[in-house]
């Protein structure tokens, strides 16, 4: 599976934790975060690369989304 990027909305706390809310998908729609699951540091197994990657459900699916080298990218469970 190959990275899919996307534009990420996010809260970035005064003690630095960063809270994703929103991703944009590439056709353009925004879709809400519904609830991060887990959070850590972690690989990306299926498409390579390393960072903080966030188990999240969005309208009922769930997704790994890694922030990886001040980008964003999505995979699927």
């Amino acid at each position: 599976m190959r990275k899919i990027f996307v534009e990420v909305y996010a809260h970035f706390s005064k003690e630095g934790e960063i809270t994703p809310i929103s991703f944009v998908w590439f056709d353009g729609k925004t879709y809400e975060i519904d609830k991060i699951i887990e959070k850590r540091n972690a690989a990306s197994l299926k498409s390579g690369g390393q960072g903080i990657r966030y188990k999240i459900l969005v309208r009922s699916k769930m997704l790994y989304l890694f922030y990886d080298e001040n980008r964003w990218f999505v995979e699927f469970t």
